[in-house]
């Protein structure tokens, strides 16, 4: 019995290994780059693209297996309190995978990734959810999915939800 089990797991991985992707490399990340932006740009050990009208810069680093996606949002200088209090709300429950950062002086909306075991989708996603959090700077600080329980944002929202429906009240 432990033997047909073992046998069984053993068969179970080999197919699972068959379907997985092959790993994500420069190569394989341009294609996909140019089936989302046809006129993408190659841009040294990247790409830049246009996603809903927003430029993307998408790093590879092959020798530390990391890719990031990103897009400057605006200058850092000026940002207020609670304008940084309210983007790590965000990246605690509604940007995702998708990430606000700050470097070199510059406010970014960042997706973050090993390269040789990000998938097709997870990629797709990731350039989605940053173009949604830096579309939604200033007002739902989003990726646009859902959100994870327990963080603040969910409650941020629910306010201007509940003021709407206040003002709507009057009509």
């Amino acid at each position: 019995m432990i033997r047909l089990a073992l046998l069984l797991i053993f068969l179970a991985g080999g197919l699972a290994a068959q379907e997985a992707e092959p790993p994500m490399d420069y190569e394989r990340l341009g294609k996909i780059i140019f089936a989302l932006d046809p006129e993408a740009q190659p841009r040294g050990p990247g790409f830049q693209l246009t996603v809903s009208d927003i430029s993307v810069v998408v790093i590879t680093d092959t020798n530390a297996d990391r890719m990031r996606a990103m897009i400057p949002i605006r200058s850092a200088e000026g940002l207020t309190t609670e304008e940084l209090h309210r983007m790590m709300q965000a990246n605690f429950d509604t940007t995702l995978d998708a990430r606000y950062a700050i470097a070199d002086g510059i406010l970014w909306a960042a997706f973050i990734h090993p390269l040789s075991p990000l998938e097709k989708d997870q990629l797709i996603s990731g350039l989605a959810q940053t173009v949604n959090i830096a579309k939604t700077y200033g007002s739902l600080y989003s990726g646009g999915a859902q959100q994870y329980g327990g963080g603040d944002s969910n409650d941020l929202q629910r306010e201007l939800i509940e003021e709407l429906l206040k003002k709507g009240e009057e009509i």
